[in-house]
Parts: structure tokens; C-alpha cells; sequence
């Protein structure tokens, strides 16, 4: 899971409709006893938060405190997923891999997106009056599905 968490999710209660659809995701991986690996995007580089474990409620806790700002790291976290997939592929090859991508999709144009070897949803949390639809470009991209949040 890549979560978007730079500044200008802060745009229109963004990131705060995507923490609603994220405690919920975390439930749903606790009571299915799912591994996770979450890793945000904010600031001048990507930072892991957890890496492979089993869902617990400390991720409520680490998902109130979230908050957004600074710059848009997005695809040097796609790029450090896909080298964990990988590494995580090779020590456990049974385990089903997906990943989601909640992002506003606001990152520099002209970059390409690594593709990710697994099913992957990107949940686009763009809002306002007028959006810039980068996150349906950058699933296109990333080879994933794509899905504005007020459809998720």
C-alpha cells in the first residue's frame, strides 16, 4: 500500500476522505490476518511504515497522526515497492501480492511509472472544482485499475 500523503492532498479534505477509506482497508486486513507493507509518500523521499506484517490495531493510531506535506515522492515509492515485491516474492513465492496506490495524482509530468508484477487498484483522491485527472494517467501507467474515491 502507497499512500500519497504530500501537500497537495491537503487540497479539499483529501487525504482525510482517504484516511476514512484507509481505516477501513486496515480493519478489513486485521480481520482477514493479511500481511501489509505501507509505505508514504511525502517530503523529499518515500518511508516505510510497516513492511510485511500482520495487520494491527497500531495502524489506527499511526493513521491518525498522518499528516500531509511537502513534495510528492510518488514514484521513487513505486520504484522502492516494486524492488520490495520482488525481494518479498523471492522469500515467499505462495503469498499473494496486490497493491493500491492512494494518491492525487499530482506528480511531474513526463515520468514514467515503474509497472508493478501483481494486480494493483490505484484510488484517486483528487478533489475540488477543478481537477487535473493526473491519476487516471498514472494508472494507465502503472498497468493498474483505476478508481476516484467517491467510487470506492
Amino acid at each position: 500500500m502507497i499512500v500519497d500523503a504530500s501537500a497537495s492532498t491537503r487540497r479539499h479534505h483529501a487525504l482525510s476522505d482517504g484516511k476514512g477509506l484507509l481505516a477501513q482497508l486496515f480493519d478489513d486486513a486485521y480481520r482477514q490476518r493479511a500481511c501489509l507493507a505501507l509505505l508514504t509518500a511525502s517530503g523529499t523521499a518515500p518511508n516505510w511504515q510497516v513492511q510485511g506484517l500482520r495487520a494491527s490495531a497500531g495502524l489506527r493510531d499511526w493513521l491518525d497522526s498522518l499528516g500531509a506535506g511537502g513534495g510528492t515522492p510518488l514514484l521513487a515509492a513505486l520504484n522502492e515497492a516494486g524492488r520490495w515485491l520482488t525481494a518479498r516474492r523471492k522469500r515467499y513465492p505462495a503469498e499473494q501480492q496486490r497493491v493500491l496506490v492512494m494518491t492525487d495524482g499530482r506528480v511531474k509530468e513526463g515520468l514514467s511509472p515503474p509497472l508493478l508484477d501483481c494486480p494493483c487498484l490505484l484510488i484517486d483522491i483528487e478533489r475540488g472544482p477543478i481537477r487535473l485527472g493526473r491519476g487516471r494517467q498514472l494508472a494507465l501507467g502503472l498497468g493498474a485499475e483505476y478508481r476516484h474515491i467517491d467510487q470506492a
